[in-house]
C-alpha cells in the first residue's frame, strides 16, 4: 500500500501564493514530525507523495481534523504567528499522515485539489 500526505487549507483565508506556500510548508513539517519513523522512512523511499486539498472555512476544516483523529491517523494543526497578513493564531491548515492513502482517503476524498 503506498503512502501520502495531505495538508488541507482554507480557501476563505485568500492567503497570497507565498504565504500559503509557508502553511503547507508548516503542514508538511509537523505531519513529518508526528508520525513513526518506519513510515516516514517508507514515505520517503516512495518519493513523499503530498496532496493539498481545500474547505471553505475553518468548521470544515476541523471537521476534517476530528474525523481523521477518530480513525487514529496522525494529525496536525498550523497556527500562523501573524507577522504578516492574518492575525495572531489563527488556524490555516491540518495536515494528515504520511500515512496509507486508503486511510486518509476516506477522510479526504471528497475535498478538491486546491489549484
Amino acid at each position: 500500500m503506498s503512502l501520502k500526505q495531505v495538508i488541507v487549507v482554507r480557501d476563505d483565508l485568500k492567503l497570497s501564493r507565498g504565504k500559503l506556500a509557508v502553511q503547507v510548508a508548516h503542514a508538511a513539517v509537523i505531519g513529518y514530525i508526528r508520525s513513526d519513523p518506519a513510515v516516514r522512512r517508507r514515505w520517503i523511499d516512495e518519493g513523499q507523495k503530498k496532496v493539498v486539498l481545500k474547505v471553505k472555512g475553518l468548521e470544515e476544516l476541523m471537521g476534517v481534523k476530528y474525523r481523521a483523529e477518530r480513525e487514529n491517523l496522525v494529525v496536525g494543526i498550523v497556527q500562523d504567528a501573524g507577522l504578516t497578513e492574518i492575525p495572531p493564531g489563527t488556524i490555516t491548515a491540518v495536515v494528515i499522515g504520511p500515512d496509507e492513502e486508503k486511510k486518509i482517503d476516506r477522510i479526504t476524498g471528497n475535498l478538491s485539489l486546491l489549484k
